[in-house]
């Protein structure tokens, strides 16, 4: 997963590991400072996902926690963050 900054003109890249493919991301934003990015990573090798929780500000790093799930969630599965209104 990559995440490029057009105003930097840099991008930073989380590295999920062989046989673990990310879906598209979710940006849910903290209420101070960046947010953080949710994705499920389906695991190739066992068949189950995971929801993997990214820092924003560095999708670099180690992941903020990991929800190992008992099986696997189909690609192509969407969610929303929405305020609480």
């Amino acid at each position: 997963m990559r995440r490029y900054d057009l105003h930097a003109g840099t991008s930073a890249e989380h590295v999920f590991g062989e046989r673990h493919l990310p879906g598209e991301a979710v940006f849910v934003p903290a209420e101070h400072g960046e947010g953080w990015l949710l994705t499920y990573v389906h695991d190739a090798a066992e068949d189950r996902s995971d929801l993997v929780v990214l820092d924003a500000g560095n999708v670099a790093a180690a992941p903020v926690a990991t929800v190992h799930l008992p099986q696997r969630v189909p690609a192509g599965f969407h969610g929303n963050w929405l305020p609480d209104a």
